[in-house]
């Protein structure tokens, strides 16, 4: 690529949208950066030859953050960008999904678009600019790409619907969605809501498009002024093996499709086909024998002909009407010990679902060009290989899996309850154990039916449904509702919706065709809500409601507030208060700087004895009231008594009796139980106490007067003998029971001179 800088720049939405060229990454097939507010992003795209014996076309997007666009390092030992992000991911996709039917058929080269945010201002996201940017940069490169194709994000704000929000308006919006189109049709989706109405979808995707096509027109402005020089490519011409083919085994193809079941309409379509290529190809070493591969091929277009076919004229592989879903079946509670468990099959799809429920200790920490946060809700989609009878190593999920789990995940969230009304960290896991046609939406289904069994208030179910498209030019075509992984695959739409009985969660577009027009996509929402409903009706046939209580193997989360104040308390000295809760319960307690303090613990009784502790721990000492206290300390002025964990008083030497007390540690000792009243609390929050009042407002004797007393004749005189040494443990309004008696005021002891 060698031109002159080129920029052009036009205000979309709020802020100002711009395309520069010419000066960075020249060697590319095609570059530009792509500007709206202050966040940059960097996008090239390059192509090579294509790898001998493929028969797809190897696109390749990938979109990564500098963290340094922030003014970030990135956490960890290694101060680098490592493996992609999950955001990273899921942001490929998004390029990738809209630019891939939009190249000549027979095009096989490789091309490749890399998407690089350089600066960010943390409120435009750089997703949307590299998806703009990727169709931008294949525009103005030679390579036959068939653009122009613009992107824009839409969020609605307080009623009303806003083109390319900022993270700030996103906070407050009821929609966050993904729009890609051509100036006339529409080619992608992504798109999440607050059960949005079907029609006020459509009318969020009208304004999508509406701002489409201004990004188109400064496309378009951009392609003028860079002027590229494409190359002219030339679709493989026919052989006429398709024809043959065609004319031959038509007729058993379709009816071996026919066939019931996917195993054995496997098994017969593979019959049709081996005869077909011992028939074509009987010596494969001939020098005039048809080359395998383009057997392969040519039997692919041939096998496409005839589902298509079958569609259109009103007959599907599996022999269901155009409208109908296959048969569905639900189960809770399949497994022991876990948190809930749900089964949820549609015809050949299952997905079996695990439900775990955690503390904040669990919660997901996510890191990115965005300020740190957590997740407390986290939707897992794993696809293991003999979900479709095939062999396959085991590695980490792939970017389908991650993608059809966020796809699941965000449908689900909106119904969840507020953290404040259910403080668990949720985790659920899919597993598809059959696949065919639509796992995410089995997921979206089977998940709400494990988050009722688990007891998790969910506000509505959610359930997902996929409509797929047929068509034969502009007015021939059909929907067809709850496809098959045949329909899928040699079909030119998968539309999945999913939502509540009000309205839209999640709704993703993907095409094989270059777009839609807004008619498929209206029938298409009518008719994915029509399934939805009955979907809906037979999930709650088997759970009608959330639970009223969580598993019992569940940990028991328990809730209180306290005053910030109050946290040190609760902590302790090094930690003493809190961790002896924990060690004498087995509860596990958390508390934030906000004062929320939680407790978990799997046994009931545990957590309710540990929130007891925490609630004395943290209470306000009430003067005028009597606390059942410990001594912990005694001087020869009064003796500390602990009233509340971590917390004591004074108990003045003349407030611990109405007699006379010469000597404390020869009355109490450490340890004794002790009531007493509160009767002061200083500026300095020391409290003073008092064991006489506490006795004379209960109305209880109190052992040390009346002991003292009683201990001599009535002229107050004494026998001379020293008293005998009281034993520990002795009775009396929580005297404690000392361990003898000194002289009292009253008499009872020595004469004195």
């Amino acid at each position: 690529m060698s031109v002159q800088k080129v920029r052009v720049e036009r205000k979309i939405g709020d802020s100002v949208l711009s395309f520069e060229t010419g000066h960075i990454a020249k060697q590319a097939a095609g570059s530009v950066l792509v500007q709206y507010g202050d966040t940059v992003v960097l996008v090239a795209a390059a192509s090579g030859t294509p790898r001998p014996g493929i028969d797809f076309f190897p696109l390749m997007c990938d979109y990564r953050e500098r963290l340094a666009a922030a003014g970030k390092f990135p956490g960890g030992f290694l101060k680098r960008e490592g493996r992609p992000s999950t955001k990273e991911i899921l942001s490929s996709r998004l390029m990738d999904r809209p630019i891939r039917p939009l190249w000549p058929a027979g095009y096989k080269d490789e091309v490749q678009v890399q998407a690089c945010v350089i600066a960010s201002d943390l409120q435009n996201d750089g997703d949307v600019l590299a998806m703009i940017g990727g169709a931008t940069a294949l525009h103005i490169s030679p390579l036959p790409f068939k653009g122009p194709l613009g992107s824009v994000r839409v969020g609605k704000v307080d009623g009303k619907l806003v083109a390319f929000p900022t993270a700030d308006q996103l906070e407050e919006s009821e929609l966050d969605m993904i729009v890609s189109g051509s100036r006339d049709m529409v080619a992608m989706i992504e798109g999440f809501a607050n059960e949005m109405p079907e029609d006020e979808m459509m009318e969020a995707i009208g304004f999508a498009h509406d701002a489409i096509r201004e990004v188109i027109d400064l496309q378009e402005e951009f392609y003028k002024k860079v002027n590229p020089e494409k190359t002219p490519y030339q679709s493989p011409e026919d052989d006429g093996l398709l024809e043959r083919l065609t004319d031959a085994y038509y007729s058993d193809f379709k009816a071996a499709q026919q066939t019931s079941g996917k195993q054995a309409r496997a098994e017969a379509v593979r019959a049709v086909r081996d005869r077909a290529m011992a028939d074509v190809i009987p010596d494969p070493n001939a020098s005039d024998a048809v080359c395998v591969n383009r057997f392969k091929t040519v039997w692919h277009d041939l096998e496409e002909k005839v589902v298509r076919d079958l569609i259109l004229a009103g007959t599907r592989p599996d022999g269901r009407d155009h409208n109908s879903l296959r048969a569905i079946h639900c189960e809770t509670d399949l497994l022991p010990r876990v948190h809930g468990s749900a089964l949820f099959q549609r015809g050949e799809t299952q997905a079996l679902i695990t439900i775990a429920l955690g503390t904040s200790r669990d919660e997901q920490r996510v890191d990115g060009l965005q300020d740190e946060y957590s997740k407390k809700f986290m939707l897992d989609y794993n696809f293991p290989s003999y979900s479709v009878g095939e062999c396959r190593p085991i590695r980490g999920p792939g970017r389908r899996e991650i993608g059809h789990g966020c796809l699941a995940e965000r449908s689900v969230a909106p119904v969840l309850p507020s953290a404040d009304d259910f403080p668990y960290t949720i985790r659920v896991i899919s597993d598809i154990t059959e696949s065919n046609g639509s796992s995410s939406m089995a997921s979206v289904c089977g998940a709400t039916l494990g988050l009722m069994a688990s007891g998790v208030p969910i506000s509505n179910p959610v359930a997902g449904i996929s409509v797929g498209l047929v068509q034969d030019g502009p007015d021939n075509w059909c929907l067809i509702t709850d496809i098959l992984g045949t329909e899928d695959h040699f079909g030119d739409m998968d539309f999945k919706i999913a939502g509540t009985q009000n309205g839209i969660t999640g709704i993703q577009l993907d095409l094989k065709v270059t777009g839609v027009t807004n008619d498929i996509i209206r029938a298409t929402l009518k008719q994915s809500r029509e399934a939805r409903i009955e979907i809906l009706k037979k999930m709650l046939t088997t759970i009608p409601r959330p639970r009223r209580e969580i598993s019992p193997t569940a940990p028991r989360l328990l809730r209180t507030k306290i005053s910030p104040d109050k946290i040190g308390a609760l902590i302790g000295p090094g930690g003493k208060n809190i961790r002896g809760i924990q060690e004498t319960t087995g509860a596990v307690i958390e508390v934030d700087d906000e004062g929320t303090v939680l407790v978990a613990s799997s046994n009931k009784d545990s957590a309710q004895e540990a929130m007891r502790q925490v609630e004395a721990c943290t209470a306000t000492v009430q003067i005028g009231k009597i606390y059942d206290g410990t001594v912990s300390s005694i001087k020869e002025f009064g003796a500390f008594v602990e009233i509340l964990p971590g917390r004591d008083g004074l108990v003045h030497i003349s407030e611990m009796s109405g007699g006379y007390i010469s000597s404390l540690d020869q009355v109490i000792a450490v340890g004794d139980a002790m009531k007493v009243l509160v009767i002061d609390v200083d500026e300095h929050d020391r409290v003073k106490l008092s064991r006489r009042k506490a006795l004379e407002e209960l109305g209880e004797e109190d052992p040390l007067a009346v002991e003292g007393e009683g201990g001599g004749d009535s002229e107050g005189g004494g026998d001379g003998e020293e008293r005998p040494r009281r034993r520990r443990g002795g009775s009396g309004g929580g005297g404690g029971g000392g361990r003898g008696r000194g002289p009292r005021r009253s008499g009872g002891g020595r004469d004195r001179d």
